[in-house]
């Protein structure tokens, strides 16, 4: 049974959240319903592919048939990549062939119970098999959160595959993103880090203080619109914890999986290609992290969205799109890599 400091912190926690969704609406200046500036829309994909992965079924959506791809690889892991998916499928109208695809465990693609697959080496072999099963050639490879760690392990490994690359909302040194996520953490308060922090330490992750707490540190920081997108609703709704506990952790903010010590900042300096940064001032992996990342590649540049956290497509599309389809069409006219 909850201690009365535990259904106090719970109270003031609800209270936070629920007047939260006001603070935003007067601070943010685009909304999910604005046709003029919302770019992305739910369309039927061109054609499906199935692509045989570790003896496994992968399930691939494409979007046009341009010269050029752009592969998306969504976050989780174990994520379904309807957000990411329904997010860039509008390139097409702009001549690129958009290619994505729900990663081994994940929406319409086989879900073993295995907890040996899910390493970022098979992952990276996952990759590169729906990329040379579509025969899609260079492509501008675009990896958000968790994809962004995949896609930066691809360029590493397979840099011939590559013609651009497209960091969302993610970094390359996880033990510096562990020691933001806890400045995030710091901002509830000493009270509510010591429950988050005791409330670890023995297991009880489902206590309703603890997930008050997370539920807010969500909204600050993953996304920040009132009512969150509908591919975003859908990917969350199917998401495979397997991959993510394995991997990552409980929740946004406590890494505990295989990739808590992952860390490729000392090899982003062999990586040539041009590379475009996003992240949001109010993102969970930080801008902090962006720039670092930026300071260790060699052909890099940065956007940060001012009201954005983690989904500068979905909450703030009137800035995010212009600079994307910016830094694609000058990789375009600039031919080759």
């Amino acid at each position: 049974m909850p201690s009365r400091r535990s259904a106090k912190l719970v109270f003031l926690l609800t209270v936070q959240l629920l007047t939260l969704p006001l603070a935003l609406r007067q601070r943010h200046t685009s909304s999910i319903d604005d046709e003029e500036h919302t770019m992305w829309s739910e369309i039927a994909p061109d054609q499906c592919h199935n692509i045989a992965v570790d003896g496994y079924n992968v399930v691939a959506y494409q979007f046009g048939d341009g010269d050029e791809t752009v592969l998306c690889l969504n976050g989780g892991p174990g994520l379904p990549c309807d957000y990411l998916r329904e997010a860039h499928s509008c390139l097409k109208q702009h001549g690129y062939r958009v290619i994505a695809f729900d990663q081994l465990g994940t929406g319409k693609s086989d879900r073993p119970d295995d907890a040996s697959l899910w390493t970022m080496a098979r992952y990276v072999r996952e990759v590169e098999t729906v990329r040379q099963a579509l025969g899609l050639g260079k492509v501008h490879l675009l990896g958000h959160s968790w994809g962004g760690w995949l896609a930066i392990e691809v360029a590493l490994h397979h840099p011939g595959a590559i013609r651009s690359l497209i960091l969302e909302n993610t970094v390359a040194d996880m033990p510096h993103l562990v020691q933001e996520l806890n400045r995030l953490r710091g901002a509830l308060g000493p009270e509510t880090v010591a429950m988050m922090q005791r409330y670890e330490a023995l297991g009880w992750l489902e206590h309703p203080a603890y997930q008050a707490a997370i539920t807010l540190l969500n909204y600050r920081h993953v996304c920040r619109l009132d009512v969150w997108p509908e591919p975003v609703k859908r990917s969350l709704e199917d998401w495979n914890m397997g991959p993510y506990i394995t991997m990552q952790g409980p929740n946004e903010f406590l890494y505990t999986g295989n990739l808590k010590a992952w860390n490729r900042s000392a090899e982003l300096g062999s990586i040539r290609f041009p590379c475009l940064i996003t992240s949001g001032q109010h993102d969970e992996l930080t801008p902090a992290c962006a720039l670092k990342m930026k300071q260790g590649l060699a052909n890099a540049e940065i956007a940060i969205f001012a009201n954005s956290s983690h989904m500068p497509f979905y909450e703030e599309p009137q800035a995010y799109y212009p600079i994307l389809l910016d830094f694609l069409a000058r990789q375009r006219d600039a031919g080759g890599c």
